[in-house]
């Protein structure tokens, strides 16, 4: 098979959900308007946590990174899709790719990890409340947040530098919304098999290893919930409980079925849904399911509002 040069001056066609659909144009300002919710919630997030210095507690610390990385991963899929269909030019140079691919792998691997930290601090200001100021130190938050980026930063690396090391074949037609490694894959002129088998691992040590073990904590929060004399508590422990695991879901299913699925398995159609569903919708749901229903999060934003907004309309 004849092989093209896909290094310099060389690049993709990028035919994902857009080209897919029946209604482009209603999926395209879709995804416009979960892109600006998206911006608009984290924004917001990330602002009234690092404003507001009753929210600086461990839960709201690792809430404001999951925000400033669902803000980041959005940005890097959806603005590009929509830019190049309003262009109609789908092309993306073979370095571009790379790049957002790495972005993309770096970002998703870190919420991976992240939402994993999160269940655990869950675990203990509900399990363990005495203790609670004791385990999630300073020092421990930090250690949760370097764990996280610079563990998804050496997976990503690796991962891109070997994907993108292949000789692709004349088709320059990548079948899906970005640049992403099964797809990618698909291309390349070279035997990928043992590859394969290394993404069929790191998936499983980025999603069903960190799953697992948020599984584990919520089941021992919910025997200690259970065992709670007060009504009250138990009902904000549930509502806190039901917040984390319908982000857990809605982020954990489709990832896990593009990294886990072997690629032999995979559709690009139904790669395409489950890219969009975790890369678009998920970073415009996840403050809405978190937070921005949450009593101390609208505390704060009133606190802020006061603060800073009214007395400055007041002044004029």
């Amino acid at each position: 098979m004849e092989v093209w040069n896909s290094t310099l001056g060389s690049g993709f066609i990028l035919e994902g959900i857009l080209n897919d659909s029946r209604f482009p144009e209603l999926l395209c300002a879709t995804i416009t308007v979960l892109y600006v919710l998206a911006l608009t919630s984290n924004g917001l997030l990330l602002l009234l946590i690092t404003m507001d210095v009753k929210l600086h507690v461990p839960m709201y610390l690792l809430l404001r990174q999951l925000s400033l990385l669902d803000l980041l991963l959005t940005s890097v899929i959806a603005p590009k899709a929509i830019m190049d269909f309003l262009r109609g030019d789908n092309t993306i140079s073979f370095g571009g790719c790379a790049l957002q691919m790495l972005l993309e792998l770096m970002l998703g691997s870190a919420e991976d990890i992240l939402v994993a930290f999160m269940a655990y601090d869950r675990y203990v200001a509900i399990c363990h409340p005495l203790n609670y100021t004791t385990i999630m130190n300073p020092r421990v938050l930090w250690f949760m947040v370097m764990t996280t980026w610079i563990v998804a930063s050496l997976s990503a690396i690796i991962y891109t530098s070997y994907t993108m090391h292949y000789p692709f074949c004349k088709s320059r037609l990548v079948k899906h919304l970005f640049c992403e490694i099964p797809p990618l894959l698909k291309l390349a002129c070279a035997d990928t098999s043992r590859f394969e088998l290394m993404v069929y691992l790191i998936g499983v040590m980025f999603l069903i290893a960190p799953l697992a073990a948020i599984l584990v904590s919520y089941m021992l929060i919910l025997c200690t919930v259970l065992r709670m004399p007060s009504k009250e508590g138990r009902k904000k422990a549930l509502l806190t409980c039901s917040s984390h695991l319908t982000v857990v879901t809605i982020y954990y299913g489709p990832a896990s079925f593009i990294y886990v699925l072997p690629i032999s398995f995979h559709n690009p159609k139904q790669d395409n849904i489950f890219s969009f569903f975790y890369t678009v919708v998920t970073p415009a749901l996840n403050p809405l399911i978190y937070s921005l229903r949450n009593k101390e999060v609208m505390g704060a934003l009133r606190r802020v509002l006061g603060k800073y907004i009214l007395p400055s309309h007041s002044s004029t």
